[in-house]
């Protein structure tokens, strides 16, 4: 439960720069810490159900839920509801903005991908996408060139596909194999790693390295046993963790600044991971202890190494 309240943790999102994070519950509420004094500064209700997805813009906060609709909110704002949106048919189970273009993904357990204006009154997205066969969770917009957006679709859909949302064109797509539980940029080259779940063939649970727009597979990064739901990257962009149903964490060295002489292309290749995917750092057995609050040694440590890489 999260410290203080009765609620259970479904999604958690850091403000782009600083010390708050969002934490989404199964009741639908939001709570904003400020997690360098470690204590609750407030709570936002608004929505009916679970907050499986969030995502920041500025200090716009907007929330994803099973009840079916997307809330934005202006957090430094004593009354800070701004909007509230009803367009998925099913729950809203992915959200990224793009502060470049100012423009919102948000994916749905309906297999839709819509792409929104910035302005919170705007309830009408620019772009409905219907390509996808499965719920959409992963979203990434590249930092490398404007307006484009990476998804990727569940277990009955297992690809990934590129999107042009200045124009609205499908750019390309490729079928994984798997279910894609997330997607992730590098921001030193341009290069997209996902990451993956349930799949009827021998392949799943992976993690893997793309070079786009080839979408040439340069890594396959094994070890986890259970879906790989959760990726997140260092701020130097070398680094990645993921988070998965197996309970550990796996640190992997996925985008080195310096190459391997020699290698295969790989950017994994040679440092601190093989293609085998041997992870730099293991750990497992998070408890309650490691939230925020709590008391925990190592497992709280691993947390907060794993908190710094947004």
């Amino acid at each position: 439960a999260v410290p203080g309240s009765t609620d259970h943790t479904t999604s958690l999102s850091w403000i782009g720069k600083g010390n708050i994070l969002a934490i989404g519950t199964d009741s639908g509420k939001v709570h904003i810490w400020d997690t360098q004094v470690g204590k609750r500064v407030r709570t936002m209700e608004g929505h009916e159900s679970r907050i499986g997805c969030m995502d920041w813009n500025d200090y716009i906060l907007t929330s994803g839920s099973r009840d079916r609709s997307i809330v934005h909110r202006d957090v430094r704002a004593a009354d800070h509801w701004l909007s509230r949106v009803n367009v998925h048919k099913q729950e809203v189970c992915g959200l990224k903005w793009n502060t470049s273009t100012n423009q919102l993904a948000s994916g749905g357990n309906d297999n839709r991908l819509l792409i929104w204006e910035s302005k919170a009154s705007n309830s009408i997205p620019i772009f409905r996408f219907n390509e996808h066969t499965a719920a959409i969770k992963a979203l990434a917009w590249s930092p490398h060139q404007n307006g484009l957006l990476a998804s990727g679709g569940g277990s009955a859909d297992k690809r990934i596909r590129f999107w042009n949302t200045i124009n609205g064109n499908l750019l390309n797509e490729i079928d994984t194999g798997s279910q894609v539980c997330s997607l992730k940029w590098s921001k030193n080259s341009n290069e997209l790693v996902s990451t993956h779940g349930f799949s009827p063939g021998p392949i799943q649970n992976q993690v893997c390295l793309w070079k786009y727009p080839s979408m040439q597979q340069i890594a396959t990064l094994s070890g986890h046993t259970y879906r790989v739901l959760y990726l997140a990257m260092s701020p130097d962009g070398e680094t990645i963790v993921t988070g998965a149903g197996d309970e550990t964490l796996r640190f992997w060295r996925a985008f080195p600044k310096k190459r391997t002489p020699g290698g295969s292309g790989s950017s994994a290749n040679g440092v601190g991971i093989s293609l085998t995917g041997s992870p730099i750092l293991n750990s497992n057995g998070l408890g309650p202890s490691a939230l925020p609050g709590g008391t925990g040694g190592g497992s709280g440590s691993m947390l907060n190494l794993f908190a710094q890489m947004r």
